[in-house]
């Protein structure tokens, strides 16, 4: 996320305000050049942090603390097969049909819970491979 705010704008912005405290261009070049990889190092940082905290509910001994994720992506899945398939059908056959309304948060919510459980089970699957080598 970071690269594409960087690729987006970002960049530049940060280019502009170091140039105003650096009155040696090269400086100001060298400075914008550690702050960006800075930031890039913290996005992998924060990247790893919620791969280890999807990673450590999937491993609970606590039913609902481990299934938490997949029953939430579970009921989009309903809902989105709702929506896009089941309703049409109910409307074009019936007359009538029920739709649930899809706020824009709830697909960032998707987005951003299918990221989770991708990396979480990414990460399971090497551990395991790690266990058995080790």
């Amino acid at each position: 996320m970071i690269k594409e705010l960087l690729g987006a704008g970002l960049g530049t912005a940060v280019d502009n305000v170091l140039g105003r405290f650096f009155e040696d261009k090269d400086q100001a070049a060298k400075a914008a050049q550690e702050l960006r990889i800075a930031m890039l190092e913290h996005e992998q940082t924060a990247n790893q942090l919620a791969r280890d905290v999807v990673v450590a509910e999937a491993k609970s001994e606590h039913w609902v603390t481990s299934a938490w994720r997949p029953v939430v992506m579970l009921m989009f899945a309903v809902m989105i097969g709702n929506n896009y398939i089941i309703a049409p059908y109910l409307d074009a056959i019936l007359g009538t049909s029920v739709m649930f309304d899809m706020p824009e948060q709830a697909w960032s919510l998707l987005s951003v819970g299918l990221g989770g459980y991708v990396l979480g089970r990414s990460g399971e699957k090497i551990a395991g491979e790690l266990r058995k080598k080790g």
